[in-house]
Formats: C-alpha cells, sequence, structure tokens
C-alpha cells in the first residue's frame, strides 16, 4: 500500500507539485505507508533536487519528447498503470485548471472516489477533507471512507515543507506503447503577465472602477513594484478591457494568494468565490458599501486612482 503524489509540470516542476509533496509526506506518515512520486514530461533533468525532504521513497519519472505538454491520451494511462502497479491507496494531485482535468481522467479510469479543490486535508482514520463549496459561501468537510481515492489541492493553500535532505530513488521508465491520438507539439500561451494567476503569492485586480481599459497599466505597475500578477473582475473580463486569462472567480480562475489587493471592484459573490481563501484582503472602493468590505481585512475608501499611485510610490521605497 502507499501514497502517490502527481508532480505537475509546465517545462518545469509547478509550486504547486511540490505543494501537493507537502501534504502528500504528512498522509503517508500518519497512515503508515510509503510515498512515492510520477513525473511525466520531456525531462526531469535537475529538477529532481527540489523533490529533497519531502520523504518521497521513488520517484517514477517517465521522459520522452511526446509527454512535454499533458493530454488526456498520454498522462492518464501511465498514472492509471502506476497506481495499480504500487497498489496506490491516496492519490494526490493539484487542482489547476489542468491538475483538475488529469485527476478526474485518473480517477474515472481506476473507478475511484475524488474530491477536487481541497483546502485541507488530514489523516484522521481515513482521509478528511475541506473545499469550498456553493460558490465559496460555505466550507464542507468531507470524508471519503473508502479506498482507494484520490483529491486534489488548490494551490497556494499548503506552505512548502521539507524534512532533512533525503533524496528519491529515481526509477526511470520507457513510455509505454500509447495511442497517442494527438501530440501538442508548441503551446504558444496568452500574455496574462509573467506570474501565473493561480500560483502568485500576491495578486493586484482590478474592476469595473478602473473605468477602462487605459487604466489597466497604473495597476500593472503596482504589480511590477511587488512581483504581482495583474487580475480582473469579470465585469472587466466582460467589457473587453482585459484578456480572460486574468479574471478572478467563479468563471475565472481560483486564487488564494498571500495578498489580494482588489481595486474598484464592488466584491459580487461570483468574484468572491475566486479569491475568499486569499491570506489577506485589502480592497479599495470609493463606495462605502461595496460587498467587497464584507470580506475583506483591509478596507480603503476612496479613489483609486489617487490612492494606487501613493501605494506604488510606497511600495518603491520600501522594497527598494
Amino acid at each position: 500500500m502507499s501514497v502517490l503524489v502527481l508532480l505537475e509540470q509546465r517545462g518545469e516542476l509547478k509550486a504547486c507539485a511540490l505543494e501537493a509533496a507537502t501534504k502528500a509526506r504528512e498522509i503517508a506518515e500518519k497512515s503508515g505507508m510509503d510515498l512515492n512520486a510520477v513525473f511525466i514530461g520531456r525531462a526531469l533533468e535537475g529538477q529532481a533536487d527540489q523533490l529533497s525532504g519531502f520523504g518521497i521513497k521513488k520517484l517514477f519519472a517517465y521522459e520522452n519528447e511526446n509527454l512535454t505538454h499533458y493530454s488526456s491520451d498520454g498522462y492518464v494511462p501511465i498514472v492509471r498503470d502506476l497506481a495499480l502497479e504500487l497498489d496506490a491507496k491516496i492519490i494526490i494531485g493539484s487542482a489547476s485548471a489542468l491538475g483538475k482535468e488529469f485527476c478526474a481522467s485518473v480517477a474515472a479510469r481506476l473507478g475511484v472516489e475524488l474530491v477536487q479543490d481541497c483546502v485541507a486535508v488530514e489523516w484522521n482514520d481515513g482521509l478528511v477533507a475541506q473545499k469550498p463549496v456553493y460558490a465559496g459561501k460555505v466550507v464542507s468537510d468531507v470524508r471519503i471512507n473508502s479506498v482507494p481515492a484520490m483529491l486534489s489541492i488548490r494551490p497556494n493553500v499548503i506552505p512548502v515543507e521539507r524534512s532533512g535532505d533525503d533524496a528519491p530513488e529515481i526509477v526511470n521508465r520507457e513510455m509505454p506503447q500509447l495511442d497517442l491520438r494527438t501530440v501538442i507539439k508548441d503551446v504558444a500561451e496568452s500574455a496574462a503577465g509573467t506570474i501565473e494567476l493561480t500560483e502568485a503569492k500576491i495578486i493586484v485586480s482590478g474592476g469595473r472602477g478602473l473605468g477602462g481599459p487605459e487604466h489597466f497599466p497604473l495597476l500593472q505597475e503596482l504589480c511590477d513594484v511587488l512581483g504581482a500578477a495583474l487580475g480582473a473582475s469579470r465585469a472587466a473580463v466582460d467589457a473587453g478591457w482585459i484578456h480572460h486569462s486574468h479574471q478572478v472567480g467563479q468563471t475565472g480562475k481560483v486564487v488564494s494568494p498571500d495578498l489580494y489587493i482588489a481595486c474598484g471592484i464592488s466584491g459580487a459573490i461570483q468574484h468572491q468565490a475566486g479569491m475568499r481563501t486569499s491570506r489577506t484582503i485589502v480592497a479599495i472602493n470609493k463606495d462605502p458599501e461595496a460587498n467587497i468590505f464584507k470580506l475583506c481585512d483591509y478596507g480603503i475608501v476612496g479613489d483609486l486612482f489617487d490612492i494606487v499611485p501613493v501605494l506604488t510610490e510606497a511600495a518603491k521605497k520600501a522594497l527598494a
């Protein structure tokens, strides 16, 4: 019996892979099971060094040019067969956009229970997870009573923790004979900033209060100073002011940064569903009755065009 963690990569290991490994180690230790990991991609190379200290016994590496980019045809059969070979009772992945599809496909192939988008997980004579429901208005406790079972963890909610410097044994595997109906040769990503929203530690988002697309550079300047990602509300995206890849909310991306700064965003429930698990929320809005003030940790009532430049200058001085 073992725990298997799925290491998400897009050319290099994602931060959410290390977060999943952190929680997988905790569950493996408490359940008394071995912890193994699987990497599927073009090349692992020196990235294995990042996996020291997680208590991973064996790291199964499937490296092939045709596995550079995720595809259900390529990745899912590999994990299905490996999980059966290792008698994996718990399989843990990431609840990124890619990870949710990956985990759902593996769970369907294995015929096992799956809890997606967990914000907390523990082992208490079985898996107990917490996940937001009803657009984030309620956090439900979910106990999985059967094994094998799967879960995916929301990025940025589990701090990466290592214990010691033990390195996993790397087990290199050839890509099995697969019926690859499609092979992705290249991915052209739309410009959503240099920092991915779902993994950003700081996010600055703009809404209808910006008044138009010409004012987003004001927020981008603050992002550049803070090392933050640029987000947006659905209203701003629907108005055509910014690309959908920046949208935070129920129909956009779900984020959990350390700091979320909402500028000119009223705080509709659809937007809250995408950012309410942020550790610290700062709201800037000239309407003192805006819903965002019911959720935020710090609220500033005022004109964002006056406040954001002051914040930017203060951040420059503090971080100089």
